[in-house]
C-alpha cells in the first residue's frame, strides 16, 4: 500500500496557534475568488506558497511577520481554495503572467498599492513574473529554494532531472499525469513531499491535513499540472520576450541539502534576471518556511526592514 496517509498524519505534531487571529477571505478578482489569510498592520507582505501546497505553508512564519506588517497569505490560482480556470492548448490560463494578474487584482481589492513579496517554490515563479510585469508595485522580493525557471530548464542535466523528476513528468499531455496522481493522491503527495532530507518532519497536522484534502480535488491536480506545463512553454516565451532585469532588491535563500544547492549557482542565475541580488544557503531542505521558520523570519525581517519605505 505504500506510504499511508493515516500514519503520517497521526504522527504529525499539532500547532497550538495555526493562523490564530488571521482573517480568512475570498477576494473577488476577474477570474473568480482568491482565497487568502490576513493579519497585521503596516506595509503589506504577500506570501506565496509552492507545489503541491496552499497558503497553510506559512503558518509558522506569518504570525511573527504580522507583528510588523500586514501579512497576506494567498492560495495560488489552481491550488487550494483559489480559482481553477479552464485552460487551453497554450496553457495561457496558468501562465505566471495570468496567475500574477489574479494576485495583483486581489491586492487592488484589498487596497494595497505597493507591497513586499515572500515566495517559495512555484509561488516564487509567479512572484518573479509579477515583479517583472508590475515593477511599480513590488518593493522587494524574497525567494525560498528556487532559481529562475528558464535558466533552471536551460542548465538542468540528467542528475537534476532525477531529483526534480516532477518538473518533466507533470508537463506530459493531459490527462496522463492527472490520471495516475488521482489514483492515489495521498500516496503521491506524501511520496513527493516527504522524500527530502527532512522527511515528513516539517509538516504540522493542520497544514498537512489541508494540503492532502485539497490535493484530492481533480481540479487542483489538473491546475497544478497546468502550472508546470505553462512553465516549460508559454512562461519561457514570456521570459524570452521580456529580457528586462528586475529592478527591486531580491534576496534568495535555498537549502544546503536540496537540489538547488547541488545543481545550480543560485545567486549567479538570479543575477541574470535581477539587478540587485543577495542571498545564501541555509542548513535545511526544500520546505524552509516549515523546517526552519525562525531562520526565514529573521531573514525576511532583516531584508524587508532594510528596504523599508515611509
Amino acid at each position: 500500500m505504500g506510504i499511508q496517509y493515516s500514519d503520517i498524519l497521526a504522527a504529525a505534531p499539532k500547532s497550538n496557534e495555526f493562523f490564530e487571529g488571521f482573517d480568512e477571505k475570498f477576494v473577488d478578482v476577474p477570474r473568480g475568488k482568491v482565497f487568502c489569510r490576513i493579519k497585521g498592520e503596516g506595509i503589506p507582505i504577500l506570501l506565496l506558497h509552492g507545489y503541491p501546497q496552499t497558503s497553510a505553508m506559512w503558518h509558522r512564519v506569518a504570525p511573527s511577520l504580522a507583528k510588523n506588517y500586514t501579512v497576506i497569505c494567498a492560495d495560488l490560482t489552481g491550488y487550494g481554495r483559489s480559482p481553477k480556470p479552464l485552460t487551453d492548448a497554450d496553457h495561457l490560463a496558468y501562465s505566471k503572467r495570468e496567475m500574477a494578474k489574479d494576485l495583483v487584482a486581489m491586492m487592488d481589492a484589498l487596497g494595497h498599492d505597493k507591497f513586499y513579496i515572500g515566495a517559495h517554490d512555484r509561488g516564487g515563479r509567479v512572484a518573479h513574473r509579477l515583479a517583472g510585469d508590475h515593477s511599480d508595485r513590488v518593493l522587494a522580493l524574497a525567494t525560498l529554494d528556487i532559481a529562475p525557471t528558464r535558466e533552471m530548464y536551460r542548465d538542468g542535466d540528467s542528475s537534476f532531472a532525477q531529483s526534480y523528476w516532477h518538473w518533466y513528468w507533470l508537463t506530459q499531455t493531459a490527462p496522463f499525469p492527472e490520471t495516475l496522481i488521482a489514483s492515489d493522491p495521498d500516496f503521491y503527495w506524501l511520496k513527493k513531499c516527504c522524500s527530502g532530507s527532512a522527511g515528513a518532519s516539517p509538516f504540522y497536522w493542520q497544514a498537512l491535513n489541508e494540503y492532502l484534502t485539497h490535493f484530492r480535488d481533480p481540479a487542483v491536480i489538473h491546475g497544478s499540472c497546468e502550472d508546470y506545463r505553462a512553465a516549460v512553454t508559454i512562461d519561457i516565451e514570456h521570459d524570452n520576450q521580456d529580457e528586462r532585469k528586475l529592478t527591486m532588491p531580491l534576496h534568495a535563500l535555498w537549502g544546503k541539502t536540496g537540489a538547488i544547492e547541488k545543481h545550480f549557482d543560485c545567486i549567479a542565475l538570479w543575477k541574470e534576471r535581477a539587478e540587485i541580488v543577495s542571498g545564501h544557503s541555509v542548513q535545511g531542505g526544500h520546505y524552509l518556511a516549515e523546517e526552519l521558520p525562525d531562520t526565514v523570519i529573521e531573514e525576511f525581517l532583516n531584508f524587508f526592514g532594510t528596504h523599508s519605505i515611509g
